[in-house]
């Protein structure tokens, strides 16, 4: 498929924002019109290796946030290979990136790698044979320490202009999913946040003292979206008007959802992420709404499922929630959801 005018525009604006040493600049312009100008995965794969570009060159600039900014540079790049792993540009751009991670003793962000493309890393040999070893000498031990879970974490990023001000802000927002009372709903949210569903996404629906609704990464105006996978429901229903069970052969991806649980006893407080869902039952799939500090909606309580809670930047959230918004409760300036992150 050609490339359009458009997306090569904002390429090459990248492009020369980056010579210009405009590092921030470019990913602005990446985010907010190369992503969307994308028709298939190869373009959206060199959208991110721009990205990644970008983040190692703000990374070398910003040495304070070196971490974070490499971290995120080599996510792109992977996220890249994902969607082109034929790209040599990308491969060699990537390894290139830990390498000089490598010396300045920053990890991938990935956690410890035990597995390279599917081989056992040193590291990986190592980490097999001490737990071959541990199973053998007391398998209770092993079974207690792996019950003993914690819930996983995410870390979304936005970007948003604050109510009386000019000026975008970048913020980052950790969330706690709950995993033993919501597994579905944790299930799909990361599934959809690992293939970067969510990555360049707007927030649609904000309503001040009340919540911010986003994840309509089909449409980008609260009409759209879906599960990650398949969970046994079409619209909300298990069964077609022939009474046969649907499958995901019978039912259209655009209309797969999730069976609520929503009596898990999680309630609407300041903070809460719950899934967004028509007036139907079992209508979830990957709209979610997050309640800000000045908000306590229990009439949602048993209703729409809550399956997380803010951590960490909810002032961020509550800020969000008072941006100036036109028709349908949509922000005059948009709210973005650049990435959402599982935390290892």
């Amino acid at each position: 498929m050609p490339i359009t005018e458009t997306l090569q525009k904002a390429w090459d604006a990248a492009d020369e924002s980056m010579k210009s040493g405009e590092p921030d600049k470019a990913l602005e312009i990446l985010r907010s019109e190369a992503w969307d100008a994308c028709d298939n995965n190869m373009q959206k794969a060199r959208t991110l290796r721009y990205a990644g570009d970008a983040g190692t060159m703000i990374g070398e600039m910003n040495t304070a946030g070196q971490k974070r900014h490499w971290q995120k540079a080599h996510k792109n790049y992977r996220d890249a290979l994902n969607l082109d792993p034929k790209d040599k540009e990308t491969r060699r751009n990537m390894n290139k990136l830990a390498s000089m991670m490598d010396e300045k003793a920053i990890s991938l962000g990935a956690g410890m790698q035990l597995f390279d493309e599917g081989n056992p890393t040193p590291l990986g040999l190592v980490a097999m044979l001490v737990a071959g070893m541990l199973l053998l000498v007391s398998f209770k031990v092993i079974s207690d320490w792996l019950d003993d879970t914690e819930n996983p974490v995410v870390t979304l990023e936005f970007s948003y202009m604050p109510a009386g001000s000019t000026e975008r802000t970048t913020a980052l927002v950790e969330i706690e999913l709950y995993e033993d009372d919501a597994p579905l709903h944790v299930e799909n949210f990361i599934i959809l946040a690992e293939e970067s569903r969510y990555d360049f996404t707007i927030f649609h629906r904000i309503i001040d003292g009340f919540m911010i609704q986003g994840g309509d990464f089909e449409n980008r105006d609260g009409s759209g979206g879906y599960t990650g996978k398949w969970f046994g429901y079409c619209d909300g229903k298990q069964f077609d008007s022939s009474n046969n069970r649907y499958s995901p052969e019978t039912c259209d991806q655009s209309r797969w959802t999730l069976p609520d649980e929503a009596d898990n006893g999680q309630l609407h407080r300041p903070g809460a992420l719950a899934m967004a869902k028509t007036s139907a039952p079992n209508t979830g799939s990957s709209q979610f709404y997050i309640v800000p500090e000045d908000s306590t909606p229990s009439h949602l309580d048993g209703v729409h499922t809550v399956f997380g809670m803010v951590v960490s930047g909810l002032d961020h959230i509550t800020a969000i929630s008072e941006v100036p918004t036109g028709n349908n409760d949509r922000p005059i300036d948009e709210v973005r959801l650049v990435r959402v992150t599982v935390n290892d």
